[in-house]
């Protein structure tokens, strides 16, 4: 039994080709998007760090000059 097979018209190749390069093209975009956001949410963490630490630091102050006096004379600076 000799199976004979039809030929493949030429436009299919080449447009499943340009299909399978445009998805590939498509995926690196949105991987190259997803670090850029990466990047930017570590970098909005780092500043919301740095900016908490400020507040709680600012919450811990002397409230006033005999504040800082009568701490520091009792050794709770």
């Amino acid at each position: 039994m000799i199976i004979v097979s039809k030929a493949v018209p030429l436009t299919k190749p080449p447009l499943t080709a340009l299909a399978i390069l445009l998805f590939l093209l498509a995926l690196r975009r949105s991987g190259e998007r997803a670090g850029r956001l990466a990047e930017r949410l570590e970098g909005m963490e780092k500043s919301d760090n740095a900016q908490r630490r400020m507040l709680e630091a600012a919450a811990r102050r002397h409230r006033s000059r005999n504040d800082l006096a009568e701490r520091l004379r009792d050794g709770r600076f």
